[in-house]
């Protein structure tokens, strides 16, 4: 099954590596954006199946950014799974992981294509992610 991504990063170095390594895995980059309006213009062009989203987004939050890329989504076929993306550990983050349960949660020193194909494989199945 191919997987389209965006990813939503304000760091280039890493939106190139991770860019680097989910096409090693298989997956298609469809893009990616370095603020939030960027983000949620390129994900409404590029309809990809699965967004990372990282938590910090430069002076944004990641999970504002990650919530109006769900709500631009509303209404159509196109259902993206969201991941948000930080450096720091998901403990950290417990609060607004929990309160955001619609959206998947990787550490970024974990992200694998394989990590990735799983959340979105869940995402597919679970209403809860949507």
């Amino acid at each position: 099954m191919e997987m389209r991504c965006l990813i939503v990063d304000d760091d280039a170095a890493f939106r190139a590596a991770i860019g680097y390594m989910l096409e090693r895995g298989g997956a298609v980059v469809v893009g990616t954006a370095s603020s939030g309006a960027e983000a949620v213009e390129r994900a409404r062009d590029a309809r990809p199946d699965i967004v990372l989203v990282d938590v910090r987004l430069g002076a944004e939050n990641g999970f504002d950014v990650a919530r109006r890329i769900d709500e631009s989504a509303a209404g159509t076929v196109w259902k993206p799974v969201v991941v948000l993306l930080s450096t720091l550990a998901e403990d950290e983050l417990t609060p607004l992981v929990a309160s955001h349960p619609a959206f998947g949660f990787l550490d970024k020193t974990t992200v694998s294509t394989e990590r990735i194909r799983e959340l979105l494989s869940v995402g597919r199945r679970s209403s809860s992610l949507r």
